[in-house]
């Protein structure tokens, strides 16, 4: 059983998601057999992840930052995506926080890297911000504990703004 882990960029434009996805699901197939997906199911690359993990017919673990995350930061848009995930996950984790915030955020990715064989950072290779937390953060923790990254960023691949 291969247990792999995500981070990734949350902001990912409309036209980089079925890029994403594609290069998801072809990074994921070969490892269909016993695969073990473990996404925090954010909105974007966390839940792609999840979604390609659910089609190559991987076993899904959700890790949920906080106890309020789901009232006090799915946006309405991500909601019906954030609620099926969590229905078509095999093992659900709430973070012992209260409120979602950078500790909340820092403990999940944690919590990810710890069950974690490989991670898949859905990363546009920029360094990290010094807000602590984000996608280049978790790249670099996983890589100092020896946890081997793909880097998915297909041609064409962006963020808004």
């Amino acid at each position: 059983m291969l247990t792999i882990a995500v981070t990734g960029h949350m902001d990912l434009t409309e036209e980089s998601v079925p890029l994403v996805r594609g290069a998801l699901d072809e990074l994921l197939r070969p490892r269909a057999g016993g695969l073990v997906g473990i996404s925090c199911i954010a909105k974007g690359a966390d839940s792609l992840f999840a979604e390609a993990v659910l089609a190559v017919g991987g076993r899904l673990v959700v890790v949920i930052p906080s106890r309020d995350y789901r009232q006090a930061k799915v946006k309405p848009e991500h909601a019906a995506t954030f609620d099926r995930l969590v229905a078509a996950a095999g093992d659900v984790l709430v973070m012992p926080h209260e409120t979602a915030n950078r500790q909340a955020y820092e403990a999940a990715n944690a919590e990810l890297l710890q069950r974690a064989d490989r991670l898949v950072a859905v990363w546009n290779g920029q360094p990290p911000t010094g807000k602590g937390g984000g996608t280049a953060d978790v790249v670099l923790v996983a890589r100092e504990a020896g946890i081997p990254v793909d880097v998915v960023w297909p041609e064409g691949a962006s963020r808004r703004g």
